[in-house]
């Protein structure tokens, strides 16, 4: 009987200048700002280490030296962590994956470095293999409620998706959470500005971006009010009986 395939490994974004989290920010990268009395990475590696997820390849920037110097090769905390840094100009969410895929193989996930997402990981990466596309993003029916709602998802099947271009119909957002083919970003060039919602944009047009709607809300900390909200959520589950 053969053993189940090793889990994808996760490319996280986390190169941003964290612009929206001054002054905490001006310091540190966002990986590191504290959360619940601790930075906010060691929060989503146990996230990801309990869903069986442990190699992560951090793509960073901006201060990613103090992530490398707190976190290393990730042994210690029982994952193996890779880094992939932008150089001497930040390349884009998408750039950025790019420079990365000789590190992520032919699929993995893609996770945003401000998301806390407690979800079942490897359902989603199920009906990515499964639905054969090149792309999947994971939505969520958000009418507004937490973030400019971006997509429109109708069916099962992203119609739509677009971040400066708002249409009545778009009632979901981008989750957070994506799972990609190395082929996806193959007409893109490399050491380039490449914005991730660009290649996300013509896997739609070419109908190879997967939709996978997710029903609990998200967490982030892209915002001081986001980080203040996953803070005191984090501090009542420390609080509470095991």
């Amino acid at each position: 009987m053969s053993s189940p395939p090793a889990p994808l490994p996760v490319a996280l974004l986390a190169g941003g200048m964290a612009t929206r989290l001054r002054p905490i920010t001006e310091k540190i990268p966002k990986l590191l700002v504290e959360v619940a009395g601790e930075p906010f990475f060691s929060h989503q590696l146990r996230l990801l280490k309990a869903a069986g997820l442990t190699h992560l390849v951090l793509c960073v920037g901006y201060l990613g030296e103090h992530i490398v110097d707190l976190y290393g090769d990730g042994s210690r905390f029982g994952v193996k962590i890779d880094y992939s840094f932008d150089g001497p100009t930040l390349l884009g969410t998408g750039g950025a994956l790019i420079r990365a895929l000789p590190q992520l193989g032919d699929a993995f996930y893609v996770l945003y470095g401000d998301s806390y997402l407690p979800i079942d990981y490897h359902a989603v990466a199920d009906h990515f293999l499964r639905s054969g596309r090149q792309g999947l993003m994971t939505v969520y029916e958000n009418h507004g409620r937490y973030d400019t709602s971006n997509v429109e998802f109708t069916h099962g099947e992203i119609v739509r998706y677009d971040k400066k271009v708002r249409t009545p119909a778009m009632h979901h957002i981008d989750y957070g959470l994506g799972l990609f083919r190395a082929s996806a970003f193959s007409t893109f060039p490399r050491d380039a500005v490449v914005d991730l919602a660009a290649v996300q944009m013509d896997l739609v047009a070419r109908h190879q971006l997967s939709g996978y709607e997710i029903a609990q809300r998200f967490y982030e900390i892209g915002s001081h009010e986001g980080l203040n909200e996953l803070d005191a959520l984090l501090r009542s589950r420390q609080g509470a009986p095991q």
